[in-house]
């Protein structure tokens, strides 16, 4: 197979796949010069956007290709950066179980990390026990809205806590930055495409599931699981971790209940707190990470389609492209860092509070993105040196201290304290809505939102807003809304792991994984991140 890359066709030629399939075989035979006779076959590995000119969009393949003569092809262009080998992005197992072990793995948390290090292990035959605080996808749904429809919070079962992790109530974005050598995005992506996932996620260079897509699929991943022999229960929470000479050797769930294991997968997400103080608690290495903190910014999604698309902007456009988004960063003059975070096109504001009278607000995306409004996190980031005090659990400290303050700025019945963008640039309160009305439920409290954060992110704020406006036209917009507080960007703590190992640098058979290990950060890279320590956890076992 052949990797060719940079095949650039306007997105006007792709409106059917037939027509898209078309117009790329006419392509790669002008570009490789070969007969359609050589033409074997071919697929798209990847399909991107080029709009830097509004005028003209162009869609960007990168296309595995297979043809005769393919020693000959590769001859020919020698020097072209373009046409090369095809690497081999199949998944292979590191080790596989070769008999049953006395004592199996266990992983605690059902989040992306947690359902990939379970199906790797459990693919492997080592048939993995998970231990999962929140309830099934279903159930814990009914429990989410029963705070954003009747101010009820469940702090077992919510935005947070759960099968699926925070991520199920996100916009379901697949794509990450991270180094990525072993491919193994492409087998995280594959597997939501058995379990149900739309196959488009394979190639499109920015794919997202949306939060009712994902349910599904993560209720046929946990079946997997099941089928391969490993074991997942719900309601069962954690409150102790047996170790003795630096070794794990079990775990108590707060029914009493005790698990004797010696290898131990952690993978709690950013907002399992009393579990880092457990941890903490017990002489685990753990370190203060920084994070960000600040508002959700709703503008009305039309704005942001304009804004991007320029003079493309049209019915057919959007049809093609789906609602536009948005990356922003700012350097302001106080030194502070502001930039967009967990963009969600035609999404929603929720509430994503997990502990009592405590407000914090997230993005969430359906797979259409046809709500009105758009928004993302608008965040400062902070760190433990400079913000808050150097201990390991002052991050978390700081975070409840924002929420509870955002609670009574709201009117202490889980309401979220909001202001109109024009008032928060001047320092005034807002008092009534205008263009823009605030998705978050159960309500939002106009207010002033001066306090609801420190002095050097609201001013780096102020700032950063209008010179977003220069990139995005119409991002300053007075009637636009902000939205308080956003806390939960990522772990404030890091529980510290071997390079090599990747166990607990002071603690045997302890693997810390995913984003609450402070190893992650959003879906994808918190289910590479579940493969990488799966894998782990399997070489331990076979003792390879």
């Amino acid at each position: 197979m052949l990797r060719i890359t940079e095949i650039k066709l306007p997105i006007e030629l792709a409106d059917t796949l037939k027509h898209q399939d078309d117009q790329i075989k006419a392509a790669l035979l002008k570009r490789l010069d070969i007969p359609e006779s050589d033409l074997i076959r071919f697929e798209i590995f990847k399909r991107g956007v080029d709009a830097r000119k509004s005028h003209a969009i162009l869609y960007v393949y990168n296309l595995d290709v297979e043809v005769n003569h393919e020693a000959r092809v590769l001859v020919r262009f020698k020097k072209d950066p373009h046409i090369k080998p095809a690497p081999d992005t199949a998944y292979k197992f590191v080790t596989k179980a070769t008999n049953t072990k006395p004592l199996r793995p266990i992983v605690v948390g059902f989040g992306p990390a947690g359902i990939f290090a379970a199906l790797i292990l459990a693919q492997a035959g080592f048939k993995p026990i998970v231990l999962e605080r929140g309830k099934e996808v279903r159930k814990r749904t009914q429990d989410t809205w029963g705070l954003w429809r009747k101010r009820e919070l469940n702090p077992e079962s919510n935005v947070q806590f759960g099968e699926g992790g925070a991520g199920t109530f996100s916009d379901g974005k697949l794509y990450s930055q991270i180094k990525d050598t072993k491919h193994y995005s492409r087998k995280v992506l594959q597997e939501f495409v058995k379990a149900g996932a739309p196959e488009e996620i394979l190639y499109v260079s920015h794919p997202h599931i949306g939060t009712f897509r994902l349910v599904g699929v993560v209720e046929d991943m946990r079946n997997t699981i099941l089928s391969l022999g490993g074991e997942i229960r719900f309601e069962s929470r954690v409150t102790d971790i047996a170790i003795k000479n630096q070794q794990v050797e079990g775990v108590t769930l707060l029914s009493g209940e005790y698990i004797p294991t010696q290898h131990l997968v952690l993978a709690v997400g950013h907002s399992a707190r009393d579990t880092f103080e457990m941890v903490y608690d017990k002489g685990i290495y753990v370190e203060a990470k920084p994070f960000s903190i600040g508002f959700r910014i709703e503008h009305p999604q039309s704005l942001i389609d304009r804004a991007r698309y320029g003079k493309s902007y049209s019915d057919d456009i959007l049809k093609k492209l789906g609602a536009a988004d948005y990356r922003l960063v700012h350097h302001a003059q106080n030194g502070r860092s502001v930039y967009s975070f967990c963009m969600c096109p035609g999404g929603t504001v929720v509430a994503a509070a997990s502990e009592p009278n405590r407000v914090v607000t997230n993005g969430m995306s359906q797979y259409s993105r046809n709500e009105r409004n758009a928004n993302a996190g608008i965040v400062v980031g902070i760190t433990p040196e400079v913000d808050y005090p150097d201990h390991p659990l002052a991050g978390v400290a700081f975070q409840r201290q924002l929420e509870s303050h955002a609670f009574v700025l709201g009117g202490a019945d889980y309401s979220a304290p909001g202001q109109l963008i024009g008032d928060f640039l001047a320092n005034r309160p807002s008092t009534k809505f205008g263009e823009v009305m605030p998705s978050y439920t159960p309500g939002v409290h106009l207010t002033n939102l001066d306090t609801a954060l420190p002095e050097f992110a609201i001013s780096a704020m102020r700032e950063a807003i209008p010179a977003f406006a220069k990139q995005v036209v119409g991002f300053d917009l007075a009637d636009g809304v902000l939205t308080g507080v956003e806390t939960r960007t990522s772990s404030p703590i890091r529980i510290k792991r071997d390079d090599d190992s990747l166990q607990s640098i002071n603690t045997k058979g302890l693997f810390p994984c995913g984003e609450g290990a402070g190893y992650a950060g959003g879906i994808l890279s918190a289910a590479v991140d579940g493969i990488k320590v799966a894998e782990a956890v399997s070489i331990s076992l076979s003792g390879v």
